[in-house]
């Protein structure tokens, strides 16, 4: 014989919060920062100057005049144009290390390298030829087949500018 059933409880009543939101003289009076006004479809402008901010963090020139650029820095954009020419990147992502030329020529090739995984740039191998040119290659791993390419940099006032780029079809 089975052992008499207790009764279920029953459900218990418990206050729930309130649904509303407290009114401003509710709520405590703490030092919180204004948030700027919200904005939604339009382009917030301000119409008092700004005054400019100091420089913070690198500046965009590679070196000081005559130095060649930064290894790591010609290995990175060898890296974009490798994921440009393989139509994972869009070729304005590095316009502004590019002449127009280049530009229109690295938009005009289109997608130039195959592969199934995403082209990974080794080492960069730098020359300097004469004052103010570098040029640049590099092994671009593509998976299934190695690539390699090249790229030409002269120095345009105090920036290094991309002129001329190649690789292997």
């Amino acid at each position: 014989m089975s052992p008499p059933r207790r009764p279920a409880p029953l459900p218990r009543i418990a206050p729930s919060p309130a649904a509303e939101p407290p009114y401003d003289e509710d709520r405590p009076t703490t030092d919180i920062p204004a948030m700027p006004p919200y904005v939604q479809g339009t382009l917030a402008l301000s119409l008092e100057p700004e005054t400019p901010a100091p420089p913070t963090g690198r500046p965009l020139i590679w070196g000081p005049p005559g130095a060649i650029p930064d290894e790591r820095r010609l290995r990175a954009l060898a890296q974009a144009v490798a994921e440009i020419l393989s139509g994972r990147r869009p070729p304005a992502s590095v316009s502004c290390h590019l002449t127009g030329r280049a530009q229109a020529e690295l938009t005009r090739s289109g997608k130039i390298i195959n592969s199934a995984r995403p082209p990974r740039a080794g080492r960069a191998h730098i020359s300097q030829p004469e004052d103010g040119v570098v040029e640049m290659c590099a092994v671009v791993d593509c998976g299934d087949r190695s690539r390699v390419l090249a790229l030409r940099l002269e120095r345009r006032g105090v920036r290094w500018l991309c002129t001329e780029f190649e690789t292997t079809p």
